[in-house]
C-alpha cells in the first residue's frame, strides 16, 4: 500500500475510533447507579444581583445533556444584555419585572411618545426622534418564558423585591451547533470584572456525581468573560456605530466593575405593555395557531400558573399543568416543554416514566418525598426534594412523589416539546391496560388479585391520602 493509502486508512480508523469512543461516552453517561438533590455550588456576585449555578459536570445534568442556573435579581437591577448558544426556558419564582427579547429580522413594533425623544444627529439640522425597539414583556410570578438560541436577552426588575428566575438550558438541543456546554455572549458590561473577584474566594465545593469529562474546563460561562465588542478594535466600532472614540470604548466596557447585573441608577424609562388582566387574556386570545405565525408573532411566555392550564386535578390530592407546543407553540421551535405540579399534603402522584424526554424537577414550595428507579430495578433516588433543590429524572427511568406534610410545588423542564408520560397505577395506566391473565401470570398472583391490581385505585395521575393504605410506613422511611 502507498504512503497516501496508509494515511487515510489511519485518518479512518483514528475518525472511526473517536466517534465510538463519543458515542460510549454518552453511553456511560447515563449508566447512572446514583443520584443527588442538587443545589446550587457556586455563584457570581454582581453590583445589583447574583448568579447561582447548579455543578453542570454532574452526571445527571451531564446525562441529560442540560443545565440550570438561578438569577436573584435586586429592585432596580438589571440583567445585562446576552445572548447563548442554546434554547432556554426560564421560570419567574418570585417578583415581577420586565424582559426584552431581541428577534433578528423583526420589527421594532414599540414606539415612545412624545415624552421619550431623542437627538439624532443624523437626522437634519439634529431634529429629535422618537425612539422605537422591539416588544418587551412584563414577567410575573408563575411566568414561563420561551427564548430561541442565539436571540439577545434583558432582564429589569422594576418591583420592590427580589426578583427570581431560574433558567434552563438544553445543551444537547439541535439548535447548539457548538460544544456541549451553555456558553453566555454579553453584549454589554465587563462580568469578569466581578467573576475575577469571585475566583480569589476560597476553593468551591465538589457535589456528589460530579464527573468531570475529559478536555472540558471547569469554568462557569460568566469567568474571564469581557463583552463581545471587547475583542474588537476601537478603531472597527468607531466606524460602525459612526460614535467618537469615548463612546465606542465605552462599548467594550473594560473600565466597568459592576458585573453582569448593574443598578440602574433612575428607573427604566421603555415602552412596555400595561400590567393588566384584560391584556394578558387579549394575548391568550391572539395565541398563534401553529406554524401559520412568524417567529416575530409568537409569544414568548405564558404564566403556567393560570387555571386554564391545568390538565389534572384532584380535589385531595393536587393539581398538574403542562405547557406543551400545542399550549404554548414557539416550544415547537425550541423541542422543550414545562409543567407545574402541586401536592397536597401527604398526597401522592402516580409511579410512572416519561417515554420521550429528561425531565428536570425543581421544588418551589415545601418537599417531597422521590424515588426514582433505573431499568436494573434498582433505586437510584430515594430522598427528600426540598425548596430550592433539583433532580434529573433520565429517559424512560420511573419515579413517585409523595408530599410532605407542608405539601410541595414544583415546576419540571422536559427536553421535548411534546412530552408524553405513562403512569404506573390508576384509573389511566400501563397496569389497567393489561389483560387480567397477563398481570396474573406476571406477578403470580390470583385472578382475583390482578383484577384488584388494576381496578382498585379508582383515582388518575393524583392520588388522595386516604386512597393509599400503605402511606404512614413510607412517610416515615
Amino acid at each position: 500500500m502507498t504512503i497516501k493509502a496508509n494515511s487515510l486508512l489511519l485518518a479512518f480508523f483514528l475518525l472511526f475510533a473517536g466517534t465510538l469512543a463519543r458515542q460510549q461516552q454518552q453511553l456511560n453517561q447515563c449508566q447512572i447507579n446514583r443520584i443527588n438533590a442538587l443545589e446550587p455550588y457556586d455563584s457570581i456576585q454582581a453590583e445589583a444581583g447574583v448568579t447561582e449555578f447548579w455543578e453542570p459536570d454532574n452526571q445527571q445534568f451531564q446525562c441529560a445533556g442540560v443545565e440550570f442556573i438561578r438569577h436573584r435579581i435586586q429592585p432596580g437591577g438589571l440583567l445585562l444584555p446576552s445572548y447563548v448558544n442554546t434554547p432556554l426556558m426560564s421560570f419567574t419564582e418570585q417578583g415581577r419585572g420586565i424582559q426584552g427579547v431581541v428577534l433578528p429580522g423583526c420589527p421594532e413594533t414599540y414606539e415612545s411618545g412624545s415624552k421619550q425623544q431623542f437627538f439624532d444627529p443624523s437626522k437634519r439640522r439634529g431634529q429629535r426622534v422618537q425612539d422605537r425597539h422591539q416588544k418587551v414583556q412584563n414577567l410575573n410570578q408563575g411566568d414561563v418564558a420561551a427564548i430561541p438560541a442565539g436571540a439577545a436577552h434583558w432582564i429589569y426588575n422594576d418591583g420592590n423585591t427580589e426578583l427570581v428566575v431560574v433558567v434552563f438550558f438544553d445543551a444537547q438541543n439541535n439548535a447548539n451547533q457548538l460544544d456541549a456546554n451553555h456558553r453566555r455572549f454579553f453584549l454589554a458590561g465587563n462580568p469578569q470584572a466581578q467573576s475575577q473577584q469571585h475566583q480569589e474566594q476560597p476553593g468551591r465545593q465538589q457535589q456528589p456525581g460530579r464527573q468531570q469529562q475529559p478536555g472540558r474546563q471547569q469554568q462557569q460561562p460568566y469567568d474571564n468573560a469581557g463583552n463581545i465588542f471587547n475583542g474588537f478594535d476601537v478603531e472597527f466600532l468607531v466606524e460602525a456605530f459612526n460614535v467618537d472614540r469615548e463612546t465606542a470604548e465605552k462599548l467594550q466596557g473594560q473600565r466597568d466593575q459592576r458585573g453582569h447585573i448593574v443598578r440602574v441608577q433612575q428607573e427604566l424609562q421603555i415602552i412596555r405593555p400595561p400590567q393588566s388582566r384584560q391584556e394578558e387574556e387579549r394575548e391568550q386570545r391572539g395565541r398563534d395557531n401553529g406554524f401559520e405565525e412568524t417567529i416575530c408573532s409568537l409569544k414568548l411566555k405564558e404564566n403556567i400558573d393560570n387555571p386554564s392550564h391545568v390538565d389534572f386535578v384532584n380535589p385531595q390530592a393536587g393539581r398538574i399543568s403542562n405547557l406543551n407546543n400545542d399550549k404554548f407553540p414557539i416550544l415547537r421551535r425550541l423541542q422543550l416543554s414545562a409543567a407545574r405540579g402541586e401536592l397536597y399534603p401527604n398526597a401522592i402522584q402516580s409511579p410512572r416514566w416519561m417515554l420521550n424526554a429528561h425531565n428536570l424537577l425543581y421544588v418551589t414550595h415545601g418537599s417531597m418525598r422521590v424515588q426514582i428507579v433505573n431499568n436494573q430495578g434498582e433505586s437510584v433516588f430515594n430522598d427528600e426534594l426540598r425548596k430550592g433543590q433539583v433532580v434529573v429524572i433520565p429517559q424512560n427511568f420511573a419515579s413517585i412523589k409523595r408530599a410532605s406534610q407542608e405539601g410541595a410545588r414544583w415546576i419540571s423542564f422536559r427536553t421535548n416539546d411534546n412530552a408524553i408520560t405513562e403512569n404506573l397505577a390508576g384509573r389511566v395506566s400501563a397496569i389497567r391496560s393489561l389483560p387480567v391473565d397477563v398481570v396474573a401470570n406476571a406477578y403470580q398472583v390470583s385472578r382475583e388479585d390482578a383484577q384488584k391490581l388494576k381496578y382498585n385505585q379508582q383515582q388518575t395521575t393524583l392520588f388522595s391520602p386516604s386512597s393509599s393504605k400503605g402511606q404512614g410506613q413510607w412517610a416515615s422511611a
